[in-house]
């Protein structure tokens, strides 16, 4: 099984596991990646030297590539960069903002930068950039959204540029995988199927209310402040979309309410275990889990039919 992705970063599969903020930490990171996929440290909002021991940590725990996600809106994101450089880390995924001003220090340091994008127009502006391939996700995915469909943006994408695509949104099975594939895409990026894995660190209860979630047990919010998010529904989003459905339509709408009321939720339902007032994002997919499992378990059921695939698209 060999794809352009795989040639690139020296992988076995063409399998990224998705960058989850609290959640995408060494000890996933670095099982996805020796099982065959990338594993992906979260940077998130976290200080450079939080991100530094993470790296560290996979390190010790993985003789194979593995990449950090830079939040590009992070306060720390110039530090987390001169870190990922110094400690000779091979792979970077970028989102929710423009890496180009870290795009010359990474390839002086032999990074390869791969952005999330949710367009097409952005896809464009980050080959001409000289990125070395984008992650192309729908709004299917769990956390931060856009506004396309997995099945509508990835081929539009992979009509748009030269560089490997990745598809991510929607993906769960091998089935999802497949699919990726015969839209175009080089590879698949994989979030809310790692929640269930044992090497996954999330807190019990999270991983619980992912196993029993349903097909419509995802909400969007946010959508007033311009940054959706997609969620399972609780208490949390019951009174968060309680208060945009108050301030829709306002000259002035108070969005500090709904700042307030978002502060550290995430991390209440990660690390606390708070499922009913935490944020416990997901993505429509979870409804397909249905197990806790190994990382190696996972990626072998994610690309079992991928060689016949091969066949197919060659």
């Amino acid at each position: 099984m060999k794809s352009k992705i795989c040639d690139i970063l020296g992988i076995k599969y063409p399998v990224f596991q998705g960058a989850m903020a609290w959640i995408a930490d060494a000890s996933l990171a670095s099982a996805v990646s020796n099982a065959g996929g990338l594993g992906i440290i979260a940077a998130g909002n976290a200080p450079a030297d939080f991100v530094r021991g993470e790296i560290r940590k996979a390190k010790e725990l993985t003789d194979k590539p593995f990449g950090v996600n830079v939040m590009l809106q992070s306060p720390f994101a110039d530090e987390v960069v001169d870190a990922i450089c110094e400690e000779k880390v091979k792979v970077v995924t970028t989102g929710a903002g423009n890496p180009g001003k870290y795009l010359a220090k990474l390839a002086e340091n032999g990074v390869t930068v791969i952005p999330v994008v949710a367009s097409v127009a952005l896809a464009k502006r980050m080959e001409k950039m000289g990125v070395n391939a984008v992650i192309a996700e729908g709004m299917e995915s769990g956390g931060h959204i856009g506004k396309l469909t997995t099945m509508a943006l990835v081929p539009q994408v992979v009509d748009a540029v030269n560089i490997p695509v990745l598809a991510a949104g929607g993906i769960a099975d091998s089935r999802g995988v497949n699919a990726a594939f015969m839209l175009g895409a080089d590879g698949v990026q994989v979030g809310t199927r790692f929640l269930s894995a044992y090497e996954c660190t999330v807190h019990q209860n999270y991983k619980a209310k992912i196993l029993k979630a349903k097909d419509i047990d995802t909400v969007i919010t946010g959508a007033i402040t311009g940054h959706p998010v997609r969620v399972l529904k609780n208490k949390l989003t019951n009174a968060y979309l309680a208060i945009e459905k108050e301030e829709t339509g306002k000259a002035n709408p108070d969005l500090e309410k709904l700042e307030t009321l978002g502060a550290g939720a995430l991390r209440k339902a990660v690390v606390e275990g708070d499922v009913d007032n935490g944020s416990v994002m997901s993505g429509q997919i979870a409804g397909l889990v249905k197990k806790e499992e190994s990382c190696s378990d996972i990626i072998l059921d994610l690309v079992k039919d991928l060689d016949k695939i091969y066949e197919i698209i060659k």
